[in-house]
C-alpha cells in the first residue's frame, strides 16, 4: 500500500518536491506513437502552457519540468507560509482566476466580478479555498484533469488519461533540488529524443536557454514563488546540466568531461556522488531526495526506521 502523502508534504514549511504524473499504459499520448505514426505532440504544449499557468495562481514555484510523450516530471517549490499572508480579496482573486464564471462556454467577466465579491466576504469560503491554492495535490489535479478532458473530447472516448496518483518525492536539500532539476531537464536526451538542451522540446532547460535574462542571475522559477536561492546562477545551472548530460552511461552514448562545473564545488559534492544522485532521481531514492543524514531526519519525522537511498554508499562531501 502507498504511504500517506500528508507524510511527505508538509501543510506548514516551504519544501522542494520532484512529481511524476504518466499516461495510463505508458500510452504515447502526448507524443508519436511509434506503432501507429500518429503524432500528438501538440498536447504537450497543452500540459506546458497549463503548467505555467498555474504557477501564476497556486503558492508554488516551477523549478523544471519536461513533458515526455507518456509522462510529465516536475520540480515544485510549495511554501504555504505564503498563501497564509494573502487576504480574502487575494484569495478571491486567484481562484477565480482557476475557477472563472463562464455562461455558454465563455468567461463571462461581470459574473465573474460577482464571483469574486461573494467570496471574500465569506471567511469560511476563504479559508477553504487558500488551503486548495497551498495544497500540492490541488496543484497536480488542477493540471492533470483539464489536460485529459481535453485530450478525451478530441480523441471522442471516455476513461483515464493518466494513471492513478501522482508520484512525489521531496527534495531535502539544495544539492537533491539540483540534482532532480538536472535529471528532469536531460530526459528528452537520454530518451533518445533530443540532442543537446536547446533541442529538448517542452523542458525547462530549453526555456532557460532562451530567457532574455542575464546569465549570470540568480537561477529563478520559471514561474510562481522563489525560494530562498538556490547556490548556482542561471549559466552555471545549465553548464552543470550540459556537464551531467556528457557523462558516460553503460546505456547512452557520451564523453566525461575533464573537468567538473563550478556548481559542484558550491555545492560541497563531489562527482562521483553528484552522477549517481542525477541519475539515480528514481530507481536509487523512494519517498524523499537527499543526503543520508538528510533522509534519516526524515525518516524519523514520518516515524520510520530508514527511507531508500540513505546507504553508507553516500560520499556527499567533495
Amino acid at each position: 500500500m502507498r504511504p500517506s502523502r500528508y507524510q511527505l508534504v508538509s501543510a506548514q514549511s516551504p519544501r522542494f518536491y520532484h512529481c511524476i504524473s504518466r499516461c495510463v499504459r505508458q500510452a504515447f499520448l502526448c507524443g508519436v506513437n511509434p506503432l501507429t505514426g500518429q503524432s500528438l505532440s501538440h498536447r504537450r504544449r497543452w500540459i506546458e502552457e497549463r503548467l505555467l499557468e498555474l504557477a501564476e495562481i497556486f503558492a508554488v514555484g516551477v523549478y523544471a519540468y519536461a513533458v515526455m510523450s507518456n509522462h510529465v516530471h516536475l520540480v515544485l517549490y510549495l511554501d504555504p507560509t505564503v498563501a497564509m499572508a494573502w487576504s480574502a480579496g487575494d484569495v478571491a482573486e486567484r481562484w477565480v482566476r482557476l475557477c472563472p464564471a463562464r455562461r455558454n462556454g465563455l468567461v463571462d467577466i461581470d459574473a465573474c466580478r460577482n464571483k469574486r465579491h461573494l467570496i471574500a466576504t465569506d471567511a469560511g469560503q476563504v479559508e477553504i479555498y487558500r488551503k486548495r491554492l497551498m495544497d500540492l495535490a490541488w496543484f497536480m489535479r488542477c493540471l492533470n484533469e483539464p489536460v485529459a478532458r481535453r485530450a478525451n473530447a478530441e480523441d471522442e472516448c471516455t476513461g483515464r488519461f493518466w494513471e492513478g496518483r501522482y508520484k512525489c518525492q521531496a527534495l531535502l536539500d539544495d544539492a537533491a533540488v539540483l540534482a532532480c532539476m538536472t535529471y528532469v531537464d536531460l530526459n528528452p536526451i537520454r530518451a533518445g529524443i533530443a540532442k543537446d538542451l536547446a533541442a529538448s522540446e517542452y523542458t525547462s532547460a530549453r526555456r532557460r536557454i532562451r530567457s532574455e535574462k542575464d546569465a549570470d542571475s540568480p537561477l529563478l522559477p520559471l514561474g510562481g514563488l522563489a525560494c530562498g536561492g538556490l547556490p548556482v546562477s542561471r549559466r552555471e545551472y545549465i553548464d552543470l546540466v550540459d556537464w551531467t548530460g556528457r557523462q558516460r552511461r553503460v546505456d547512452k552514448r557520451g564523453h566525461i568531461s575533464a573537468t567538473a562545473p563550478p556548481a559542484l564545488l558550491r555545492l560541497n559534492v563531489t562527482d562521483r556522488y553528484w552522477l549517481r544522485q542525477a541519475g539515480g532521481m528514481e530507481t536509487l531514492y523512494w519517498r524523499a531526495v537527499g543526503a543520508a543524514q538528510a533522509l534519516a531526519d526524515m525518516a524519523r519525522l514520518i516515524g520510520q526506521c530508514w527511507l531508500k537511498g540513505g546507504g553508507r554508499d553516500q560520499v556527499p562531501q567533495a
